[in-house]
């Protein structure tokens, strides 16, 4: 699986007086109609207890200069540690948001599927926002590896 690339993002839930995240490149499209998500959380991992099922989740996907995010939130700093970082803000449903993200998705969590070490998250997509057009971070080979900044075709 390391040889997988994926985008790196931030997931966060809860509020921005009491939030929680995680880094996470388990992400997926799951389907258009109605637009849902997925997103894979050790089932182990110390913030998993936060996300229920009816909960908020927004999935922030990190710019090739957000390595530094990526670690905060994979690392062993608590949760309001970790958002000391960043700009945060929210949309509809009160999830944390990082205004510097590529893009963020928020959403609801619709269920959860228990899978092995894993909790899968599927969440139905309440709102978008686009950031700017800047280079992506991506993990690939166990390692961070900085996409160049691409024009829409």
């Amino acid at each position: 699986m390391a040889r997988l690339g994926a985008a790196v993002t931030v997931v966060t839930t809860g509020t921005l007086e009491n939030p929680t995240g995680f880094t996470a490149s388990a992400v997926c499209s799951v389907t258009d109609d109605p637009p849902t998500i997925l997103v894979c959380l050790k089932r182990a991992s110390r913030v998993r207890s936060a996300f229920q099922e009816g909960a908020p989740m927004c999935v922030n996907v990190l710019a090739s200069s957000q390595q530094h995010l990526s670690d905060r939130f994979a690392g062993p700093l608590e949760n309001l540690e970790r958002f000391a970082a960043g700009h945060w803000t929210t949309l509809a449903t009160g999830a944390p948001v990082l205004e510097e993200a590529i893009s963020s998705l928020d959403c609801q969590i619709d269920r959860i599927v228990e899978v092995g070490t894993h909790s899968v998250l599927f969440g139905q997509v309440r709102a978008v926002r686009l950031g700017g057009a800047v280079p992506a971070l991506v993990y690939f080979n166990r390692a961070y590896h900085h996409l160049p900044h691409a024009e829409p075709s």
